[in-house]
């Protein structure tokens, strides 16, 4: 019994891509001001979780 349907996975999996890409320039923005340097490698580990998500959408849109 799965809890959602690959259908669903498929959309949260890109939905949380395009928030990753979201938080990842905010992270920047608000974040570089105090440390520059720890905004900056902080807003590119937010940013490369996008890849692994869409990824994720597209295994699971792929999938029957």
């Amino acid at each position: 019994e799965n809890i959602m349907s690959s259908e669903q996975l498929s959309t949260t999996c890109f939905i949380a891509s395009l928030v990753s890409v979201a938080v990842s320039i905010a992270t920047w923005v608000f974040i570089s001001p105090e440390d520059p340097a720890h905004g900056e490698r902080f807003a590119l580990f937010i940013g490369l979780w996008a890849p692994t998500l869409m990824g994720l959408a597209n295994f699971y849109s792929n999938r029957e």
